[in-house]
């Protein structure tokens, strides 16, 4: 059982529950069930350690982010796995938007491109805002058509209206100058928007904004890409359970404790950076 990594495989030694696609790799004893479709609903859902709210946060899921649920419990918890990574968490089952079956959208969702942002109840910039977005987040119920209201563009979602400005394309694929843009945002465990992030949070956030999927953890994530011994801007640079993203010589910004935010460094310059150099593990560059 060593070799099955408990972040992306679901079993639970203790309760001998396990899904589905580990059946023949785990003994007989276990319970095998199969996870069900289902999505993040209109709030970003916190996926904790254990289904208790005091556990640590290992991650987020984001508005409209596909999920599966593995199981829930009649706690109100459920065991649950995003879809895009693959990574594994418990969370409360009212964050849930649930699938129902020969119910897929009609239309590509939404796809937030700001930082953040919000839906409005009405499409008014004076209007309540029912929800918050950011960058990442999908948003179902999309509609070409657009509300103009005093020189601003509107478009209904689900629960709302978004402006359209919200969701423009991005101007080109620089993960670097889009991590720049994330500078002072607050430092949260396991946090991966705009409102709040980790390391690896922000890593995998910048890369896949321009299509490029990341594993969850900075260790997935140094495995996953191509090794290279010096760095180029764009490539991300791991420490001990720390990544960063490289913008060019030995400069680089990252989600950090030190700093409880997202800031730029120097790779050796002044106490921090020369901490960050002597620690440095290597680089990583997209493609594998």
């Amino acid at each position: 059982m060593s070799e099955l990594d408990s972040r992306i495989h679901a079993y639970d030694e203790v309760g001998r529950l396990a899904e589905l696609s580990l059946l023949g790799r785990l003994d007989t004893s276990f319970r095998f069930v199969e996870p069900v479709a289902a999505r993040c609903g209109a709030a970003r859902l916190s996926l904790r350690a254990r289904p208790d709210a005091h556990s640590p946060q290992v991650s987020e899921a984001l508005p409209g982010e596909a999920l599966e649920v593995i199981v829930r419990r009649p706690d109100g918890w459920a065991w649950l796995r995003t879809l895009h990574d693959g990574y594994l968490g418990f969370a409360r089952v009212e964050g849930l938007a649930e699938q129902s079956p020969g119910a897929a959208l009609q239309r590509p969702p939404l796809k937030i491109t700001a930082l953040r942002g919000h839906v409005y109840a009405q499409p008014s910039i004076k209007a309540q805002k029912v929800a918050e977005v950011c960058l990442g987040a999908e948003l179902a119920g999309g509609s070409d058509e657009m509300v103009s209201e005093g020189g601003r563009q509107w478009l209904a979602v689900e629960g709302g209206f978004v402006q359209a400005v919200c969701a423009e394309p991005l101007s080109d694929t620089d993960s670097a100058a889009l991590a720049l843009r994330f500078v002072d945002t607050p430092y949260v465990w396991g946090g991966r928007s705009a409102w709040g992030l980790d390391c690896s949070g922000l890593s995998q956030l910048v890369y896949a904004a321009f299509g490029r999927g990341l594993p969850r953890d900075a260790d997935q994530q140094q495995a996953a890409l191509r090794p290279v011994d010096t760095a180029q801007r764009g490539d991300l640079a791991f420490f001990d359970g720390h990544v960063g993203v490289m913008l060019g010589g030995e400069r680089m910004v990252h989600a950090n404790a030190t700093q409880m935010a997202v800031s730029v460094e120097t790779l050796g310059e002044g106490e921090y950076g020369k901490r960050l150099k002597a620690g440095l593990l290597g680089f990583g560059r997209w493609p594998v």
